[in-house]
């Protein structure tokens, strides 16, 4: 029997921090080219420091002459990432910042794996396994601590951007230590956050009054009490942030980017990679499949794992773990998640409809818990399979 009552702990990074910068500016670029061809092929890694950033990795458009085009708009949408976080720090700013490209067209053994042929479906760009989580514990069925710690973050960019703290900078950390009593969320044991501040002569006690109001804004009531403990900028000054404070690189973040923790995780990152890549895409796939799963009732808990191999359309495994939580046996949940979706890469794709540039948004406060956007965006968030899932079980 699971335990019931104990204390889990996750983390979030706000959109300035250094890894952040990255996979913002490597999703920027994915959304730039399948902005141009729904069906351009990108694997884009960005590297940030003081004063520098550089861009590699592998594109594919099918009109070289366009591919020449966009190499030399590569550093104007690195500019506006940097520009939008807000970074004008002397060491790392916008505008002269030293941005170099080093994209390069894909491989032709890598695209031979992956390009439809007529007689056959479309393989997958990769290797690998991918797991998907949900969980009745919040309502965007998402596991407590990882869901409000991006809240956290959220909310304080907002009040940042907007000019209401502007003593506030881009680069911050919060993690929060969540109470469960019968397997349910129910307060904060410990709320840490560090956060980038503008003014050199702010105390940490001078940073928490600031942020304090929007943390209690954040969180639902009563989950902070006398006893919870708070450590605000802990050691001290904050001043120097993002990459001149340390190095940034895409992909570093990836249990930020889906349950904190709470649940597997297959190895692989999202950003920068278009969604030929089972990487991404059968990570939102798993994670549509799980949370259909759950917001269907047919278990409180649900992890959907994947598994893939390079060149071949179909998943080798399908596995269902419901922690004891189900209405049915796992293994009805497989054969059913397998029947509602086509889940071949192309399958995938054209079900959550993913050849759109709609990846720049999910850089940051987390690929999963938002809500799906009218233009396509967070389609792996809706859970519109319900119906299906329980008519195939």
């Amino acid at each position: 029997m699971s335990r019931q009552n104990y204390t889990f702990t996750s983390e979030s990074v706000s959109e300035g921090h250094p890894d952040k910068v990255c996979d913002r500016i490597s999703d920027a670029v994915l959304d730039a080219f399948l902005a141009e061809e729904p069906e351009a092929r990108v694997a884009a890694e960005t590297f940030a420091t003081t004063n520098r950033v550089v861009i590699g990795g592998e594109v594919g458009l099918s009109d070289q002459d366009k591919l020449h085009d966009y190499m030399g708009k590569i550093e104007d949408i690195a500019r506006a990432c940097i520009k939008d976080i807000g970074y004008e720090q002397d060491k790392f700013h916008h505008a002269t910042c030293k941005i170099t490209n080093l994209l390069h067209e894909q491989s032709a053994h890598i695209a031979q794996g992956v390009d439809a042929a007529a007689d056959k479906d479309e393989g997958a760009g990769d290797q690998g396994i991918m797991f998907g989580y949900a969980t009745t514990e919040t309502d965007a069925l998402m596991p407590a601590p990882i869901q409000y710690a991006h809240a956290i973050l959220r909310r304080l960019a907002e009040v940042r951007k907007d000019g209401t703290e502007p003593t506030l900078g881009p680069d911050a950390k919060s993690q929060l230590s969540v109470r469960y009593q019968n397997g349910k969320p129910v307060g904060v044991s410990s709320i840490v956050l560090s956060t980038q501040h503008l003014d050199a002569s702010m105390t940490s006690d001078d940073v928490r009054a600031v942020v304090a109001p929007y943390i209690t804004e954040v969180l639902p009531d009563g989950w902070i009490t006398p006893e919870t403990e708070w450590h605000v900028n802990p050691t001290g000054k904050f001043v120097i942030g993002g990459p001149d404070g340390d190095a940034g690189l895409t992909g570093r973040k990836i249990i930020v980017d889906t349950y904190g923790g709470a649940a597997p995780h297959g190895g692989g990152a999202f950003s920068g990679k278009d969604p030929t890549k089972v990487d991404r895409s059968a990570a939102y796939a798993a994670r549509y499949l799980a949370k259909n799963v759950v917001a269907a009732g047919i278990a409180d808990r649900c992890t959907i794992q994947l598994s893939y191999a390079i060149g071949v359309a179909k998943p080798l495994s399908i596995y269902a773990d419901t922690f004891g939580t189900g209405e049915v046996p796992p293994a009805q949940i497989e054969a059913a998640v397998a029947q509602v979706m086509d889940l071949t890469p192309r399958g995938i794709r054209e079900h959550l409809g993913l050849n759109k540039p709609i990846y720049q948004r999910t850089a940051a406060y987390g690929h999963f818990g938002r809500e799906p956007d009218a233009d396509g965006g967070f389609s792996w968030e809706r859970t519109d399979l319900t119906n299906a899932l329980k008519a195939a079980l």
